[in-house]
């Protein structure tokens, strides 16, 4: 617990254990509960991960949204949850910079960015730098919100997680949030983050089948939320833009 606020992080997890351990040891000691979402390993990431004190969850059907839905499911009900990812790319001993301004009443969904941060060279791909960059062009076109990043490690109330109803099972979890974040008007930050090179290769950017399946998912997604947002609500899909501070560290 953290100032009065309850807090769980969910971990999804595809054959991470020479990973998982470090990232379970960097989370700060107030976190309530670490749940890691095994997504089908096949190593030993289940007896790493439950080593170090995480309570292990499974989610047969594979997809990074499915790992996180399943984690939502099964977790108590806090105030707060921060969403990482288990191949130490990120650095899960800054997430004081990502619920502090939950706590402080000042956001409901804080994503960190990567981009406006200090990434490690090589730690983004060509691939998705040039991802992000468009993804963030697009959401800025059809709902005004100015995004860098699509970036895994963020947090966000309880109450506006429970309203957005997310549904995306794979590649567009983390747009998907994003993007009805900015329709149902939730307060929206960016923080800088650090962000280095994952251990292990990546299911997503480190195969041609993973870039090109993330990519169409997330464009499809970003596309198919504008023509039915427009359509329901009968106004153009471009809005006046709100301008979202990134808070400089």
């Amino acid at each position: 617990m953290k100032d009065d606020r309850s807090i769980s992080v969910i971990i999804p997890a595809i054959n991470e254990e020479a990973s998982i351990g470090k990232v379970i040891a960097d989370i700060p000691q107030w976190v309530d509960e670490i749940i890691v979402v095994d997504n089908g390993s096949t190593d030993k990431t289940v007896a790493v991960a439950q080593a170090h004190g995480a309570r292990v969850i499974y989610e047969a059907e594979r997809g990074y949204g499915a790992a996180c839905l399943a984690g939502i499911a099964a977790r108590d009900h806090h105030d707060i949850v921060v969403f990482l990812d288990g191949d130490y790319s990120d650095y899960p001993e800054e997430m004081p910079v990502l619920v502090d301004p939950i706590i402080a009443g000042e956001a409901d969904l804080v994503i960190g960015s990567r981009v406006a941060g200090r990434a490690e060279k090589g730690a983004l791909t060509p691939q998705a730098i040039f991802g992000n960059w468009l993804s963030c062009k697009l959401m800025r076109l059809f709902w005004g919100v100015r995004y860098t990043d699509l970036g895994p490690f963020r947090a966000i109330h309880e109450e506006a997680l429970t309203s957005l109803g997310m549904r995306d099972r794979n590649y567009g979890w983390t747009v998907e949030m994003q993007i009805k974040a900015a329709q149902r008007g939730l307060r929206e930050r960016e923080i800088p983050v650090r962000y280095r090179k994952r251990i292990g290769q990546s299911k997503i950017s480190g195969t041609i089948r993973g870039v090109v399946g993330a990519g169409t998912k997330i464009l499809a997604t970003i596309f198919l939320s504008a023509i039915d947002w427009h359509l329901r609500n009968k106004r153009p899909l471009k809005s006046k833009l709100r301008s979202e501070e990134i808070i400089k560290r």
